[in-house]
């Protein structure tokens, strides 16, 4: 038993030490990498991937929660089931240098960052037959918000993975209105289909 407990302890010190070489030749090449990661604003569009196969077999897992998958009766409950399931099971992940997970690897290490698990979230939406679906940044010189939100029988409905808090406005402008802003910050919403600076 005890031999069994050290051999279990000797290989948890290997993966420490191995993680912790992984860490230093991520920080050794962070600029590099980095680089190598940046997205255009044109691109952003194509991190969304609703028509993904491991997309929909996800989406397909929330629909089979019920007899007959219909969305205007079905799709807030739906979304709210995908919301869950990203906030319960999906861990938020700081690395130490900008790296953009596909909603795929997202999916696969269920892990990501808070931009990560949000593309994730909203290419579900979308894949729940909501294309109104749209990803919401929010930054400034200190802070940087993100958001999902969906328009929804005349509704606009927001989506907070940080604060696992979900808001309903009567308008998307009323929603925008409502986010803490200054002269320096910026606003920005993308999908699969578009992207638009708001402010």
């Amino acid at each position: 038993m005890d031999n069994k407990k050290d051999q279990l302890e000797m290989e948890y010190e290997k993966l420490s030490r191995l993680n912790q070489i992984y860490l230093m030749v991520i920080s050794r090449y962070k600029d590099h990498i980095e680089a190598s990661e940046e997205i255009s604003v044109a691109q952003l569009p194509t991190m969304v991937m609703p028509k993904s196969n491991v997309i929909l077999q996800r989406a397909n897992i929330i629909k089979k929660a019920y007899a007959s998958y219909n969305y205007d009766s079905d799709f807030r409950d739906a979304a709210n089931a995908a919301f869950e399931f990203i906030i319960n099971n999906v861990d938020e992940i700081n690395l130490p240098l900008q790296f953009w997970l596909t909603p795929e690897e997202t999916l696969r290490f269920m892990a990501g960052d808070i931009t990560d698990r949000a593309i994730l979230l909203c290419s579900l939406f979308i894949a729940l037959d909501n294309p109104s679906s749209k990803v919401l940044i929010v930054t400034n010189e200190s802070n940087r918000t993100i958001l999902v939100y969906y328009d929804l029988n005349g509704k606009t409905v927001m989506y907070d993975l940080s604060k696992r808090i979900i808001k309903e406005f009567p308008t998307r402008d009323n929603m925008v209105e409502s986010l803490s802003r200054d002269e320096n910050t910026t606003i920005y919403e993308f999908n699969d289909q578009m992207y638009i600076d708001i402010i």
